[in-house]
């Protein structure tokens, strides 16, 4: 079966809303819902729970999870046929979300090549059914966020979003895991090269020295992974930066082009003023009073 991934554009971040954990015992089994308007992430812990949601059937076993999305039709496929034990976590998500086909070492990329200044900083990706190797890390925060909900409201409130949201990166990481590649992974070394040394005078010559990779094979990742070449990256990285100095600074000209790896200053502007449309100083009389 072909699972798919779920996509949720940040932010807004999800909301947790409420926990709890149920017993099912041979004979019994998950009730139908239809449209229940939130999302149902289910962790079981032992047993199994067969569950399908519109035309598809999971058997969620002990250490997985399923997803269960707020706008479908879930219901049992058969009864459990063992004592089952598992947590339920009922959660919001009012962003833009969809359903995306799981592709794996397909060099598919949902990265955009350069996070703009002011623009949506990430996009959260979870498998909808998956074998969590922490499963264990998980079930203790699944204990801790039950027991705390039974507390004070603040201390629940605070504590629950925390430890969900942690939940939340253990499923990302383990999807993450299984969607490396070495192209996604090279790709990935670069870029951190990039964002470290962008002030420097940077070349593919010299990425090549530092990563141990050709030339050549080093642009072919970026291209595949983050649509652009590692120069593009870096002019655009730079200029992104600039943006932040304009804004937070009041840093003349010609340290902001010193800062972001431009020793000239006028290629500086003609550059800025190319990837934003105005010139630097302009950009700049925007944002004062």
């Amino acid at each position: 079966m072909n699972d798919g991934l779920i996509s949720m554009k940040l932010p807004p971040m999800p909301y947790f809303i409420t926990i709890g954990e149920s017993t099912f015992r041979p004979g019994e089994q998950h009730p139908s819902r239809r449209k229940l308007g939130i999302f149902d992430l289910l962790f079981v812990v032992k047993g199994a729970l067969y569950m399908g949601e519109d035309d598809r059937h999971w058997t969620v076993a002990e250490g997985q999870t399923l997803l269960l999305l707020p706008d479908r039709y879930h219901y049992p496929v058969k009864p459990c046929e063992t004592e089952t034990v598992f947590y339920w976590i009922h959660f919001d998500f009012p962003g833009v979300w969809y359903e995306e086909a799981r592709h794996i070492h397909d060099g598919e990329s949902d990265i955009h090549p350069v996070r703009q200044t002011w623009s949506n900083p990430y996009q959260l990706r979870i498998p909808q059914y998956a074998s969590l190797p922490e499963f264990a890390l998980a079930e203790r925060h699944l204990r801790k966020m039950l027991a705390d909900f039974k507390r004070h409201r603040s201390a629940a409130y605070w504590n629950g979003q925390q430890l969900f949201l942690e939940l939340l990166r253990l499923l990302e990481e383990q999807l993450a895991g299984k969607e490396g590649s070495p192209a996604k992974e090279l790709a990935d070394q670069t870029e951190a090269y990039l964002r470290q040394h962008y002030q420097a005078e940077v070349t593919n010559g010299t990425l090549a020295e530092a990563l141990r990779f050709h030339p050549n094979y080093i642009v072919r990742c970026m291209k595949e992974i983050y649509a652009c070449t590692p120069m593009e990256y870096l002019h655009r990285y730079r200029m992104e930066q600039a943006k932040l100095l304009l804004v937070k600074t009041e840093w003349p000209m010609t340290q902001i082009a010193e800062h972001v790896g431009f020793p000239n200053t006028p290629y500086f502007s003609n550059c800025f003023k190319q990837y934003a449309g105005i010139s630097p100083m302009r950009f700049r009389k925007q944002y004062l009073p």
